[in-house]
């Protein structure tokens, strides 16, 4: 009759050449076994791990945080297990991935196993089981890095940089709800370049693109960190100055507005230099208000009377025109 339990023998052969690291320890962290797959990466053979203890032969080991791993093991005995999501390695092993996205040592799973006595049920060892996991890290991280990418991409107007409309109404719409909770307040800038459809029939839309983001790198230039800029749609933008009156929102838009108007730009082949204008409406968050699609009127209004009165202006809506100390000034 066959015996069904392997031999120590055979056993011995399969974990000293099975691709995964294999050691054991007891309750002193003393090592009892270390593998060829350990000893090649440590670079050090059970003769010089095993009977020492595990900590003072690998001073670079987290000893807190993996005592604390097997000690759990010796009380609950049960498995325990930790990915490198977790930590990415518990020792500083090499590995021989030639493109790793970037990581220094091997990322590792761990695998700690209770090693039973028969006659008692206690747990005398722990076997912990080290899998490389560095290529699944990797694949992981080009993954994020991927899919941050997408993101990004699904959030911004490709010919401008800008935000594009649906992700900075998005925000808008967060900066409304902010505003109405905590009392803030921010202003809301619609710009619009003048005479657009005459620059795309004189100088062709290649020309016109070179327009626009012209206006947008402007945009980016002079807005803070905290102001939220967005491409409205065709040659329309939108800027949110958060916690910003309405002073300072005309100041800031007649700053902008001067140095658009002083920009060259040549957009003909005879190298003439071409000058553009946009034109500003202005709107401020109020208490009271239902939605930020009430601001957005009220700005849009505003662009709209900048407009009829002759473009290459700012003008304020008429609802925060009484608070407004510069009222549409045509410079500073």
């Amino acid at each position: 009759m066959i015996d069904p339990k392997p031999s120590y023998e055979l056993l011995q052969f399969v974990v000293q050449r099975v691709n995964v690291g294999v050691f054991v320890v007891d309750r002193q962290y003393t090592v009892c076994y270390w593998n060829n797959f350990m000893a090649s990466h440590s670079l050090k053979s059970a003769f010089d791990v095993v009977g020492r203890n595990l900590f003072d032969t690998f001073p670079d080991l987290p000893v807190r945080w993996f005592k604390k791993k097997i000690d759990s093991v010796f009380v609950v005995k049960s498995y325990a297990f930790t990915t490198w999501e977790y930590r990415n390695y518990l020792f500083k092993f090499k590995h021989n991935r030639p493109i790793t996205g970037g990581a220094e040592y091997m990322f590792q799973n761990l695998t700690l196993i209770p090693i039973k006595n028969e006659s008692n049920g206690d747990v005398d060892q722990v076997m912990v089981l080290l899998r490389d996991s560095t290529d699944e890290a990797c694949y992981a991280s080009k993954l994020r890095e991927a899919m941050a990418e997408l993101e990004h991409l699904s959030q911004v107007d490709g010919l401008t940089g800008l935000y594009n409309r649906i992700h900075w109404e998005q925000r808008m719409a967060a900066e409304f709800a902010r505003s109405r909770r905590y009392g803030t307040t921010f202003s809301l800038l619609m710009i619009d370049i003048d005479h657009f459809k005459k620059i795309n029939d004189e100088f062709g839309h290649l020309a016109g693109d070179d327009v626009i983001r012209m206006v947008a790198k402007l945009i980016q230039n002079s807005s803070r960190k905290s102001d939220i800029a967005g491409r409205y749609g065709g040659e329309e933008f939108g800027i949110l100055l958060c916690e910003t009156g309405i002073t300072g929102a005309v100041i800031f838009a007649e700053r902008l507005r001067i140095r658009i108007a002083d920009y060259a730009l040549c957009l003909d082949r005879q190298g003439g230099e071409q000058h553009v204008t946009v034109s500003v409406g202005i709107a401020r968050y109020q208490e009271g208000m239902r939605n930020h699609e009430q601001v957005l009127a009220r700005s849009d209004e505003a662009l709209y009377e900048s407009k009829q009165n002759g473009r290459n202006r700012v003008t304020v809506c008429q609802e925060d025109r009484d608070e407004c100390l510069l009222n549409t000034p045509k410079s500073l």
